[in-house]
């Protein structure tokens, strides 16, 4: 295990926890692990409302977790990295052990 090099870096890996404690936010990641989407998209596929949505993808991108892309008025989003992906491949693969 890596260790932990300031007081800082406990917060923040608490922080990125947090981002990954609320069902919606995990729901929006997975459906991102298929490809990059439109609000409208990733409501579609969680059943969360636009709005909701919207509001969650806040959370995400403050939390580096998610990253989007303008292209004229349509907004896409996408897991920020591989290590997210990874993170919730961990998670799945412990709770299913």
């Amino acid at each position: 295990m890596d260790e932990i090099k300031s007081a800082d870096d406990a917060g923040k890996l608490a922080e990125l926890y947090k981002a990954f404690a609320d069902e919606t936010r995990v729901r929006i990641m997975i459906s991102l692990g298929e490809g990059a989407k439109c609000v409208g998209d990733i409501a579609s596929a969680t059943g969360v409302s636009q709005s909701a949505v919207s509001h969650q993808l806040k959370t995400l991108k403050y939390a580096n977790l998610v990253s989007c892309q303008r292209d004229g008025r349509v907004i896409t989003y996408e897991l920020a990295d591989d290590h997210v992906r990874t993170i919730i491949n961990m998670g799945l693969d412990h709770i299913h052990e």
